[in-house]
């Protein structure tokens, strides 16, 4: 026993190494764990014998993941989002099942190859996608939540295919009454499911969230357990653990403590997602990755570049810009673990051969190295791509907009991010009947002011475009209360550079970016934990006093 204590500590230690390495290059720690696994597996060094226990630290650490991305999603948000969820998911899929079957038939595969081959592309990795979403907290963002939406789309969609060729053997072949049989009663149990959640969030869990409340640390160790629980029950009823975790998240999202749930879960969940990377690395395969080499990298470049296309089609038709279709389609350029899970099944049954699990493989490698760096470096990209764009955005982007009514002719104040101090700042503003308007890119935030009767709408600072097309003729003051140097720079460059002519005020964390802020022609610096600790001496002093 003492053997696998050490092996453990040597495996967070040469992760640590790697990780720190990685962080000096800039490089994503993703990339770096999975690198560890690679290094430590049966593709190189092959010292790694707990394999069972990392798979089960990795299984948890998926679904702590799931339930927190869960907890942040409540049903107002699943009503307002759940359409273009729905057409971009499923769009998606059609799109990439029919083109890959296509170009797999044109690189000399059978239609059995072909049909793996084309439906391993269209998974993409769910916990991938929301490590890097919440490193860059763009979780709650517009196009985090829309992506969140379609993946889960997708997850459904794995389990469905994978329960339909589980149901297969070699012999029997394809029998479509079967499988639509089979199809009807995953439908149907998705649905019981669904039901069952919805009571349990109106009638059970309110009332016993109150009571385990009281402790912190029992908070705790029941959402770990509710989150393990409901993933082994969707598993057992022949969902994956995955859409269990899920439910379970989505269980306790309109709970007044999903907050306190979700502080208190960051810490365990990137701790045990590290087993997940570097358990993922340790089972790649590369032995039979030769002779798929030409057909890997065209499958990859055609998931890279395809699938972001295809949902930055499909959101810009239901009126979307398009800097929020491309944040979204980011998101699925690159293949899932499961991808390569669904042609090992497939070998199991004698559909496919091992060459298939070498190509998927391989492009598994190249999509999610690449796509990382795309997600990490969206911003950059897509002020380089912006003018070849155009295409994919309407003339007028009618939904987006419809979150973006922005009242500016009631404005003569504009703050940009409503946390903590920007709300505050709103509402004061607000009852000083000062008109203002309050940017946040979480729409949940956005409802929630507007139930306030605040007078809030739709802004990312992040999107030049957005800024750009700002009317500005009667603002007087442009506030942003991110604390981000480089995006207060860049406001204060497109402000200027549109005309605007009214005053500029920013926050900072740090005292030495305020004279780059008021090189780039910010006018005021706010400091809020400095005036907040002066105005708490002054006050301090003149009760003693």
């Amino acid at each position: 026993m003492e053997h696998l204590y050490y092996e453990f500590a040597a495996l967070l230690f040469a992760s640590a190494v790697v990780g720190a390495i990685a962080v000096r290059l800039r490089q994503p720690l993703i990339v770096a764990f999975i690198l560890v696994g690679i290094l430590i597996g049966p593709a190189l060094l092959n010292v790694i014998s707990a394999e069972s226990e990392i798979e089960l630290l990795a299984e948890i650490g998926v679904t702590v993941l799931l339930f927190v991305v869960g907890l942040k999603l409540d049903m107002h948000l699943v009503r307002h989002l759940g359409p273009v969820a729905l057409a971009t998911g499923l769009g998606q899929l059609a799109f990439t099942i029919v083109f890959g079957f296509f170009i797999a038939l044109g690189l000399g595969m059978d239609w059995v190859k072909a049909t793996y081959v084309a439906v391993a592309l269209t998974f993409s990795s769910t916990i991938i996608i929301v490590k890097l979403l919440s490193d860059k907290r763009e979780i709650d963002s517009l196009h985090g939540r829309i992506a969140m939406g379609f993946l889960i789309v997708q997850d459904i969609a794995v389990v469905i295919a994978m329960m339909v060729v589980g149901s297969m053997s070699a012999s029997e072949g394809i029998d479509a009454e079967q499988t639509g049989m089979l199809v009807l009663g995953i439908i149907a149990k998705l649905a019981a499911a669904i039901v069952l959640v919805v009571v349990m969030m109106r009638y059970v869990l309110p009332r016993l969230m109150e009571l385990l409340a009281r402790s912190p640390e029992l908070l705790l160790v029941f959402a770990i357990a509710w989150g393990t629980s409901l993933a082994a029950l969707g598993d057992m009823i022949g969902f994956s653990k995955e859409v269990g975790a899920f439910l379970a998240g989505f269980s306790l999202a309109s709970t007044r403590y999903r907050e306190a749930v979700n502080a208190r879960l960051s810490s365990v969940r990137d701790f045990l997602l590290l087993f997940f990377f570097v358990h993922l690395g340790s089972q790649l395969e590369f032995a039979a990755l030769g002779e798929e080499l030409g057909a890997a990298l065209i499958f990859a470049v055609f998931v890279l570049i395809g699938n972001p296309l295809i949902v930055m089609v499909i959101m810009g038709i239901m009126g979307y810009r398009r800097r929020t279709g491309f944040l979204a389609g980011l998101t699925v350029a690159q293949i899932s673990e499961f991808s390569i899970i669904f042609v090992a099944m497939g070998i199991a049954l004698g559909h496919v051969d091992d060459n298939t699990l070498g190509l998927i493989t391989l492009v598994g490698i190249v999509t999610i190295t690449l796509s990382t760096y795309m997600i990490l470096y969206s911003s950059k990209l897509y002020d380089w791509l912006a003018p070849y764009l155009r295409p994919f955005e309407r003339r007028n982007p009618f939904r987006e907009a419809e979150q973006a009514q922005t009242r500016l002719e009631e404005a003569s104040v504009l703050v940009f991010g409503l946390g903590r101090y920007g709300g505050r700042l709103v509402k004061q503003l607000h009852q000083r009947d000062v008109g203002v308007l309050g940017l946040d890119f979480d729409p949940e935030i956005i409802r929630q002011a507007r139930r306030e009767k605040l007078n809030v709408a739709y802004g990312d600072l992040e999107s030049r475009d957005f800024l750009e097309h700002l009317e500005l003729g009667a603002v007087r003051w442009v506030i942003s209360s991110i604390p981000d140097l480089k995006l207060n720079q860049n406001l204060a460059e497109t402000l200027r550079a549109q005309g605007y002519r009214g005053k500029i005020a920013v926050t900072i964390h740090h005292e030495q970016d305020a004279e780059l802020l008021r090189d780039a022609g910010i006018d005021q610096i706010l400091r809020p934990y400095r005036d907040a600790a002066d105005y708490a001496a002054q006050q301090i002093c003149s009760h003693n006093g």
